[in-house]
């Protein structure tokens, strides 16, 4: 492995520019090399769920083999394990995958996914405008189909075009409960400054195969806004390892930010590409000062936590008073990408070692998950030194609307320890009613969830150790029913520094008045009213859950 881009310096001192190296692919992925970049674009109202449809009203699809394979790109892996990395991946010439057009009169749609964060494996044409398409499962595995980015060309304005994933893998989705694909278009973009927009009509989530595993259809129908366009769906917004780059280029470079950050390498993933930490405090010593540890997209396909970090990121680094208290009071540490590898290649949950790092915390070796064990033994080393205040992990979900969180109650401890688990949620639900759902969080810490990120912190001793999950569509509160724009993502950051100052507040009305309301809260759950004796602390986590 290169050595590390950059060794440790004390915030205030000044720093060469940060910068994380091209991407390293898997030897087998071949890579195009045109360079894939979005413009950023906010919506002028929110985008609405759509009706979605029943099973029942799922249109006929023909067979993938009655159709015509336009599109076929599937890494010829060598054996059943990740081996080697590149920078440009895949040496020699590029294969053809995709069909050529037989002349201007040909509508055939021409895809790609060769590129950062791309996941398309199969189109195959079954009718005029209608295609049946194949994602890849994660690399070295047969499994985990739900991440989706890709790019069509040769598009027409006036036909109703329909796609059908048929391999996705979840039995249920959000995508039956109103949410939509992505759409972006080159033609808006360049003309009109629109970037991402939700789209798709028709939309349902129904179950396809009668195999086992059962494999399940996402189905939507669409009309291009342009001739001769090319546009790129995806299943969220994209935020790739080149963009964080971008990103850190420009932190290290303002001499306002760079002040209060120190950016260096926690370490190298399997494939070579470099895993960030992001150390922000103020200035003077840091003895006294408590930590706050955040991590995001140890899950590659949910990228929702990316831009909730660079909306966390750019409040903390900002000039706002609040900022500046927070930096006095803490040391942050943030691990903005866990899990580069899969995100570079288009993964939806696991890393090269073909499994989910997210499950691996209790037993990982650096040697096969090296972001959670460095990540584990950075929070080790804080917490020798001073309390880690809070640890969380931003996640995405795909089957719950709404923001909310995980928690851990062990069960011991007492009900006020029970019960200050459950006041920072509480307390973030206050700053983001049209958002944050309280009554979805959870804080039972099962068997299954040992090898998680937040339960291993709170085995370690981080008394507050969440994970924080956005919902791949959006908001049910307030009277929202509409999509999460990046906007949207990017405020949960700055929410989250206003729920801190509150929960760490020395005065202590607001954390009283937080720990009355869930005592009241959890007394109705169990079906008693306060102050008519019994208490819900006499029931265990999962039985307070059901």
């Amino acid at each position: 492995l290169a050595p590390l881009m950059q060794l440790w310096r004390s915030p205030g001192e000044l720093q060469a520019p940060f910068s994380l190296p091209a991407p390293r692919w898997p030897v087998e992925c071949e890579v195009i090399p045109e360079t894939i970049e979005h413009i950023e674009w906010v919506p002028p109202k929110p985008e609405p769920f759509c009706p979605p449809m029943g099973p029942e009203q799922a249109l006929y699809t023909l067979g993938e083999e009655q159709g015509t394979v336009v599109y076929h790109s599937s890494p010829a892996l060598q054996g059943s394990c990740f081996t080697r990395a590149r920078v440009g991946g895949a040496p020699g010439p590029l294969s053809s995958p995709a069909a050529s057009l037989e002349g201007p009169q040909d509508t055939t749609l021409l895809f790609e996914s060769r590129f950062e964060s791309g996941n398309l494996q199969k189109a195959t044409k079954v009718g005029p405008y209608e295609y049946v398409l194949m994602l890849r499962p994660d690399l070295y595995t047969a499994k985990h189909t739900q991440w989706f980015y890709f790019r069509v060309q040769n598009t027409r304005r006036e036909p109703l075009y329909r796609f059908t994933i048929a391999n996705m893998a979840k039995p249920k989705s959000l995508y039956g409960r109103g949410l939509q694909p992505l759409l972006y278009s080159q033609e808006d973009a360049q003309s009109r400054g629109i970037g991402w927009r939700r789209v798709g009509t028709d939309v349902c989530y129904y179950r396809g195969s009668a195999g086992e595993p059962p494999l399940f259809r996402l189905s939507w129908t669409v009309r291009f806004p342009h001739d001769g366009d090319t546009c790129f769906f995806a299943a969220g917004y994209p935020y790739t390892y080149s963009e964080l780059g971008r990103y850190l280029r420009a932190l290290a470079a303002d001499p306002a930010r760079s002040r209060y950050c120190t950016v260096r390498a926690l370490c190298r993933s399997l494939a070579g590409n470099t895993v960030p930490l992001l150390t922000v405090t103020g200035p003077g010593g840091t003895a006294g000062r408590r930590a706050v540890v955040l991590s995001a997209r140890v899950h590659p396909g949910e990228s929702g936590g990316s831009w909730a970090v660079r909306g966390f990121l750019d409040f903390l680094l900002s000039p706002h008073e609040d900022a500046q208290l927070l930096r006095r009071l803490f040391v942050f540490k943030v691990v903005p990408m866990l899990n580069p590898d899969g995100v570079v290649v288009g993964n939806s949950r696991c890393s090269l070692a073909g499994r989910d790092p997210n499950r691996a915390y209790g037993k990982a070796l650096p040697s096969s998950f090296p972001g959670v064990w460095h990540l584990r033994a950075m929070v080790q080393r804080e917490l020798a030194e001073r309390e880690v205040v809070l640890y969380c992990d931003f996640h995405g979900h795909s089957r719950k609307n709404n923001v909310f969180m995980y928690g851990c109650d062990g069960g011991g401890g007492g009900t006020g320890t029970r019960l200050r688990q459950r006041v920072f949620p509480l307390m973030l639900s206050k700053n983001a009613p049209d958002k944050f759902s309280f009554s979805s969080c959870k804080f039972q810490v099962q068997k299954s969830k040992e090898g998680t990120g937040r339960v291993s912190m709170w085995r370690l001793g981080v008394s507050h150790s969440y994970t924080l999950e956005v919902a791949f569509s959006g908001s049910t509160l307030g009277g929202r029913n509409s999509h999460f724009s990046v906007e949207d993502l990017e405020s949960l950051g700055r929410l989250l520094c206003d729920t801190l100052l509150d929960f760490c507040d020395p005065a202590p009305a607001k954390l009283q008045q937080c720990l009355v309301e869930a005592d009241a809260l959890l007394q109705r759950w169990v079906g008693r009213e306060p102050g008519s004796g019994g208490s819900w602390s006499e029931v265990s986590p999962s039985e307070l859950e059901s």
